[in-house]
Order: C-alpha cells, then structure tokens, then sequence
C-alpha cells in the first residue's frame, strides 16, 4: 500500500528516531527540565531570530491549539478564525469545550482577509449590546491554511498591523509549517512568522516527529506562568526529553526545513501529473496537501491498485474532492507508482 491520506502515518524521521534511540537509556529529569530540551528551546531561538522569546514543548495540535487559545483568552472571550479553519471544523469542538466560541469569518481559498478581521471587529463595538455577546479576543489563521494555500508576507502583515491596531493577539497554527515555508513562490520565513505573531507554534508531529508542537511566545504581556495551563490540559510530558530530543534533532541542522521542501516539491509533481491529464485541481495549493475533483471511477481504480488517499467531504454521485499529501516518507517510486496508474 503507498499512502498520501496525511503527513503523519509514518512514524519518525530516521534521523529523529536516531536520536531517541541514542537516548534512550539515559536517566534525566522530567517534564521538559533537560538539557535536551533546553538545547531544541535555544536552537530554535535562533531559527526564529528571537532570543527573548518564550517556548514551551507540548503533545499534539489539539492540545497546543486549546491550551493556548484558553491562556490567551478572557471567559467572555471567543476566537476569530476562518470558517474553513481546523479549529472551526476538525477540532471536535475542542476550543468550545474549554468554554470559547470559535467567531468564523469568510475564507479565501482557506485564508481571512485583514479587511474582514477589521469589520467583525469594528461592527461588534458598534453594537450597542456588546456587553451580551462574545468579546473577538485574538486572532486564530493557520500557515498553511486546510487548504494548503499560504499567506504572502504583505497579507501576514495586514493581518499583524489590524490585530495590533485593535489590540488582540495574532496566533498561528504552524502544524505544517515547514511546508508553508516550502511553498513554491512563498515570500515568508520563520523569522517573519515570529516577528508579526504574538504566539505560533512550530509542527514536529507532521514534519518528521513522533509527536509534539513547539510553541514560541514572542509577546511577552501572554501567557504567563503557561505550565501549569498545560499541565490542566493534559498537553505536558513527564518524559518531556522525548520532545527536547526530537526537536533538537530537527533543528541542530536544516532536517526541518529540509523536510518541508522535499514534500512540497514532491506534492508539485503530484500536481502536474493530475492537472496536466486534465483533472480538475479545486485549489491552487503550493504546498504539500493537493485536491482534486476526480472521477469516482478514477478514485475506484487508484484504491484498487493499492494507493490510499482521503476523501475530502463526502463521497459525490459520479465525482468526489479528493486530497493527496505527501510527506518525509513519501519516496520517488511512490510518486511514479501513482502516475503510472494515472
């Protein structure tokens, strides 16, 4: 079987695991008070130009995405995000289980408009009964969006300046960060990300971890005294070197970054060879997720020949969206496989 359903069915990167196995059978404290940990902190500091910046390992997305919208939060307070945003939809309503409302606006081929953000919030004060409807209290939009579209650096800072202007903080999911860096003609680095957020973190899980996010606090008014918040949300580790050493392994080097590129050329190729035999591409995704509008009979023929991929929604009467993703495990020969069959 050749999988493209996601970018986090294989385990972890070789050079990740390495480095567990390496590890293993050393004795160090818990929780993320290692010198593992410590060093991935500082490395990846460096990574985003920050050094005062604060940084905190945690599980899963889930569980970073609720814990740090619920920190950043006040009770009468809900996040803005896009319609089409993860939290919005695939989250199980995690954000509203720890007593938020998600505010969805418009999506653009997945992303919000700063003019958007501006008139949620100028028409929510105008209200004359604000005081008895849910607060905009940040900002939520992800990099890359659901749909594998990234933001330019002109709208990230349209979006910055706004949040700013208005006085709520700007956070970014980076659960597939390394792959919105990746986009091909992308003009935004990791340093633009830490310098016009006031909170994002740094996916390890879908870029060559077992598990774990990175969360990088730029804005030092946030988040304070944020352990035991993750502690609450189950979202720390007692074996918390697991983190530190996975991502010092992604980051003591370029395997991060190195990652997100292959992937994403990889997805490019997966592209051309739909687009080019006329299939329809419902998006135009310069990163490693790709849809496409395909035939049921095409879909029945590639899972026949032992290919595995997502339907994106529901399955239609002649034809349904599909997506392909690719990710470290996704080889050359399973991309020529999947062509051939086309």
């Amino acid at each position: 079987m050749i999988y493209f359903d996601s970018d986090y069915t294989a385990g972890a990167h070789p050079e990740v695991l390495d480095a567990l196995c390496a590890t293993n059978n050393l004795h160090t404290v818990g929780y993320g008070c290692d010198s593992y940990t410590e060093s991935a902190k500082n490395l990846i500091r460096q990574a985003c130009g920050t050094e005062d910046a604060r940084v905190f390992l945690l599980v899963g997305g889930t569980q970073t995405n609720a814990t740090v919208i619920d920190g950043i939060l006040a009770r009468h307070e809900g996040v803005l995000a896009a319609e089409s945003g993860h939290i919005a939809v695939h989250e199980s309503g995690a954000i509203e289980a720890c007593g938020h409302k998600v505010l969805t606006l418009p999506h653009h081929q997945g992303k919000v408009k700063a003019e958007d953000v501006k008139l949620f919030i100028d028409e929510f004060y105008r209200d004359e009964t604000f005081e008895h409807m849910v607060a905009p209290g940040m900002l939520y939009i992800s990099f890359p969006t659901e749909y594998g579209t990234v933001y330019t650096l002109k709208e990230l800072e349209q979006l910055s300046e706004v949040c700013h202007n208005a006085d709520i903080p700007l956070y970014i999911d980076g659960a597939r960060l390394a792959y919105g860096l990746a986009a091909e003609g992308g003009d935004v680095t990791l340093q633009d990300i830490a310098r016009l957020a006031d909170v994002f973190y740094i996916g390890g899980t879908k870029v060559g971890a077992l598990f774990g996010e990175a969360v990088v606090v730029t804005n030092p008014k946030l988040l304070n005294h944020f352990t035991p918040l993750i502690k609450q949300h189950g979202a720390l580790m007692a074996k918390g070197r697991l983190l530190g050493v996975q991502f010092e392994a992604l980051f003591k080097g370029n395997l991060y970054f190195e990652i997100g590129k292959k992937a994403v050329a990889q997805a490019l190729k997966i592209k051309e060879a739909f687009t080019s035999r006329g299939y329809t591409s419902i998006v135009d995704s310069t990163t490693n997720q790709q849809f496409f509008l395909l035939p049921n009979s095409l879909i029945d023929h590639l899972r026949s020949n032992h290919i595995s991929f997502e339907n994106w929604g529901v399955r239609g009467a002649e034809q349904t969206t599909v997506r392909f993703v690719t990710g470290w495990a996704t080889t050359q020969s399973d991309i020529d496989a999947l062509i051939a069959l086309l």
